[in-house]
């Protein structure tokens, strides 16, 4: 006999729909802030003639890119599953993701090549423009962290303040090339700078690569060990085993389970089923549970009838 049992708890769900609208709203506005500067400092990376500006510039882009990424994300959250996407469609977050990363290296390639280029033909840059953008551009990134960091603390609003913290690094790069070509007229400094901000870049491109293909490949979330929920699940009172376990993630939060439990009676199935919810849910945060239990079944004695002459 199996039984199948499907765990899709829903409380709160009003209380997480309010807190979806308001943190949907706060990445909005911060995705506008961002995407709005991004443009005006490539403009003014170009009129001045500085690839460090340009490149946070792209930068800039990378968080905009992030911010509309998590804004979305909060968006599909809110549209209920469909008869053919009975999972919802929070996965077009994963999409996105893997797209823009690309992109990404592909302009990351662009500004390492002219970087490199600049560097043995140094340009005319004007050191007052890089400056002052930079600083603007700083004040933004700040007033973007604050905004992100009084939100909702998702897994969404974290990485876009990461992103955006790192985007703070890239305005400071700016800030000292245009005061060291001010003060020395050393030009090469603006490529160099230009450079160290393609690879912090570069890192969080890569990092976002290897999520959303492990994510679209089915693996088990980096937070979580599939040996150790396996041993969690097998010590409990009434189970003998645990095979076809599986952890992957559904969307940015939401992480799914299922497994065959080996039970010595079905019995005590409900009290089974109860403890494994609790430990999923308090040890590693797993509410999407799927769980079948299998009793063993004895092999059927067979009696052979002795032939008689």
């Amino acid at each position: 006999m199996h039984v199948h049992s499907h765990d899709h708890t829903d409380t709160g769900h009003a209380h997480a729909h309010h807190a979806h609208n308001g943190h949907g709203a706060t990445l909005f506005i911060a995705l506008l802030l961002t995407f709005a500067f991004a443009g005006v400092e490539a403009l003014a990376g170009w009129w001045a003639g500085s690839l460090a500006l340009l490149a946070d510039a792209v930068h800039m882009l990378t968080d905009a890119s992030s911010l509309g990424l998590a804004a979305a994300a909060a968006w599909l959250a809110r549209r209920p599953p469909s008869p053919r996407h009975s999972y919802g469609f929070a996965r077009a977050e994963v999409l996105a993701a893997l797209v823009n990363s690309v992109l990404m290296l592909v302009l990351l390639g662009f500004i390492v090549r002219e970087a490199i280029g600049r560097i043995g033909t140094p340009r005319e840059i004007q050191g007052g423009t890089v400056v002052g953008v930079a600083v603007i551009g700083l004040m933004v990134n700040l007033a973007v962290a604050w905004l992100l960091s009084r939100g909702a603390q998702t897994l969404n609003s974290r990485a876009a303040l990461l992103h955006v913290l790192g985007d703070a690094l890239g305005s400071v790069a700016a800030i000292v090339a245009g005061l060291v070509i001010l003060i020395t007229g050393w030009t090469p400094i603006d490529p160099l700078l230009s450079m160290l901000v393609a690879a912090l870049i570069l890192m969080s491109a890569l990092r976002l690569v290897r999520e959303a293909v492990h994510v679209l490949m089915e693996g088990v979330p980096f937070d979580l060990q599939l040996d150790t929920i396996g041993r969690e699940l097998a010590v409990l009172d009434g189970v003998l085993r645990v095979h076809d376990l599986h952890v992957w993630t559904l969307a940015s939060g939401s992480v799914a389970l299922s497994a065959h439990l080996e039970v010595r009676s079905l019995d005590d199935w409900p009290r089974i089923l109860d403890a494994a919810r609790h430990v999923l849910d308090t040890h590693h945060g797993i509410h999407h549970v799927t769980l079948q239990p299998e009793t063993l079944t004895p092999q059927p004695l067979v009696h052979h009838a002795k032939a008689v002459s």
